[in-house]
């Protein structure tokens, strides 16, 4: 059984969620801020955050990144902000979804099941792929990410971006492709996205990220891997 770590401020909104998912077979544990949640994470075994933007002691965002630094679990970002910048900047900063308020708590649930799917052991590969001799490394039974040896933290879904253009080098992905193979096909959020995402992973893998070895960008078009496969 899968277990949710529920972050807000505001209890009703934690009941209802928290209820929902109960329903569907899931176990929660709940947090009111932002240090009681870090708190939560480092004496109880979670699975995916549900983290909203606004709490008393900080923002959403600043958890998000201390969240990061400590693990990769999945993030779903909860916000009465609609701006599209505040939905990018969230999810430069780690998140893996966003949701808005108010919001129909079943979507949330649909949202949790959809992000544990894409993020699930059973359904990566067991392989290990290594490319630019050995420069870049993959351990997909792990789900661990190197660079010269040193580790890569990604989150779940730049882990699973990267993962699928890595499988397939030279392969041309359009935007769409990739939100069907990591977001999923139900994802009804900015195509942008995949952009952020492949932004982040830049910044965390390639040398010159203005000139990338590894995701090169099929302008008007989308994605594909440029790295040399090492045996």
């Amino acid at each position: 059984m899968k277990t949710i770590l529920v972050v807000d401020d505001e209890s009703k909104i934690r009941d209802v969620v928290v209820s929902y998912l109960k329903k569907e077979g899931f176990l929660t544990v709940e947090a009111a801020s932002g240090n009681e949640a870090l708190q939560v994470l480092q004496r109880s075994s979670v699975h995916l955050v549900i983290l909203d933007l606004m709490l008393p002691d900080m923002d959403g965002e600043q958890v998000c990144l201390k969240i990061r630094k400590m693990n990769s679990l999945p993030i779903l970002m909860l916000t009465a902000k609609v701006s599209e910048n505040n939905r990018i900047r969230g999810l430069s900063v780690g998140a893996d979804d966003y949701l808005t308020k108010p919001f129909d708590p079943r979507e949330v649930v649909a949202r949790v099941r959809a992000i544990l799917r894409r993020t699930d052991d059973s359904q990566l590969l067991a392989d290990r792929l290594s490319f630019n001799n050995g420069h870049l490394e993959i351990d997909s039974l792990q789900q661990t990410v190197s660079c010269h040896g040193e580790p890569v933290k990604l989150t779940p879904n730049e882990y699973k971006l990267l993962l699928a253009l890595a499988k397939y080098p030279q392969r041309h992905f359009t935007r769409d492709e990739l939100i069907d193979k990591v977001l999923g096909y139900t994802f009804e959020g900015d195509i942008r996205t995949i952009d952020q995402h492949v932004k982040n992973i830049r910044h965390k893998i390639e040398p010159d990220p203005r000139n990338p070895r590894y995701i090169v960008t099929v302008y008007g078009s989308g994605y594909r891997f440029a790295g040399a496969q090492h045996e």
